[in-house]
């Protein structure tokens, strides 16, 4: 859930003897002895933290490293409530299934797409049916045509074992 980077070194963790130093202004400070740079940060009551271990020599910043990662967390917190979850919903019919029934899964469908949601409908066959594959891709181009002003199909009717399934998605506004 939480994918902040938390494993910066921080102060005493860093190990290397000459740092290149950012301030936090976001001055360049240069290549300085860890020492001088910890006792920098120090005096302005911040941290020193290794932003850029890869890089020779390695990059610190001096910056008050609780704020910033509460405000990374306050960030993501934000981006997740931007984003939108969609759900796959499925309509089961059978070969059997008679106009009326038909009408009223595509409704079921058509409020699920409104929604956002992708649909998975699936033909389920049983016994001798699953010879009838045809009469499954029929019931199938029914409903894509009663529900194409909203949705495109995402994947194609296909026959899998002994179910047909096709799935289709909202079209982009």
């Amino acid at each position: 859930m939480n994918n902040i980077n938390k494993n910066f070194a921080v102060n005493e963790e860093i190990r290397e003897r000459e740092i290149r130093v950012i301030a936090d202004d976001g001055e360049a400070l240069g290549v300085i002895a860890t020492k001088e740079a910890l006792r920098i940060a120090e005096e302005k009551e911040l941290d020193l933290v290794m932003i850029s271990p890869g890089a020779k020599p390695p990059v610190c910043k001096i910056m008050d490293y609780g704020k910033y990662i509460y405000e990374q967390s306050k960030k993501d917190k934000e981006a997740k409530k931007k984003q939108k979850v969609i759900n796959l919903k499925e309509i089961r019919v059978s070969p059997k299934i008679e106009e009326h029934d038909v009408l009223i899964k595509s409704n079921n469908a058509r409020k699920f797409l409104e929604e956002g949601d992708k649909v998975k409908i699936t033909v389920r066959f049983r016994g001798r049916e699953a010879e009838y594959s045809h009469v499954g891709r029929k019931i199938l181009d029914n409903f894509y045509s009663r529900l194409e002003d909203l949705c495109v199909i995402e994947k194609a009717a296909k026959l899998e074992g002994r179910n047909m399934i096709m799935i289709l998605a909202p079209k982009k506004a």
